[in-house]
């Protein structure tokens, strides 16, 4: 089960919430961009980057000179799916089909060296899977230039938002089309880099991300 903390119960459409931990890892392993909040200063930021997870651990990294990993103290993670704009017949009632997950915690800094390679490669798996085998692994140089965090995914909660608009009920007469466009990520093939200096063709593993 999720937990249910202050800051991770829903006080508002309390049906939105979702409450099976294996929604939380299924949600976060097919996003691929987070958004890091932290606060740097006194003043909030927040940093989309990519993320990993391993467990019920999600990996950040960045470079060591970053100050929004070199802050201490807690952050905040979400993570949100586009499925669908919901169209009403008022524009009070507009909104979105989503899934969304937001984790609270202290993260630590990785110095593990095994967990480190474990971290970047979870990283690096989960924006393109197979991609970490493929390529050259990072030498000891970028390594110290990287900082690793690990985040608990102990404090977390997921909200989801399905189906079509929820009009008021005077508005269902109204001469006024309304209904879900639904969103959906797609690939399309890959581009080449022009500074390849290999007559290569395009790996398996990219081609499998291809949207047929």
């Amino acid at each position: 089960m999720l937990s249910t903390t202050e800051r991770t119960r829903l006080n508002r459409a309390k049906h939105k919430t979702r409450t099976d931990r294996a929604e939380l890892y299924d949600l976060l392993d097919e996003g691929l961009v987070c958004h890091m909040g932290v606060v740097v200063d006194g003043a909030p930021r927040v940093v989309p980057t990519g993320y990993g997870r391993i467990d019920d651990t999600l990996y950040l990294h960045g470079s060591t000179g970053a100050r929004s990993l070199r802050t201490e103290g807690e952050m905040c993670v979400t993570v949100t799916l586009l499925d669908g704009i919901v169209l009403a017949r008022s524009g009070f009632h507009h909104s979105v089909n989503h899934r969304s997950a937001m984790v609270f915690g202290t993260p630590r800094v990785v110095t593990d060296e095994r967990e480190r390679w474990d971290g970047l490669r979870a990283i690096t798996e989960q924006l393109a899977p197979g991609r970490w085998d493929a390529a050259r692994q990072p030498d000891a140089k970028e390594l110290a230039a990287t900082r690793v965090l690990a985040l608990s995914l102990e404090e977390a909660s997921v909200k989801v938002r399905t189906g079509p608009p929820g009009d008021d009920e005077e508005d269902y007469a109204l001469p006024i089309w309304a209904g879900v466009q639904p969103v959906r990520t797609v690939f399309d093939p890959p581009v080449t880099d022009p500074a390849l200096v290999h007559d290569l063709p395009v790996p398996e593993h990219v081609l499998a991300r291809v949207t047929r």
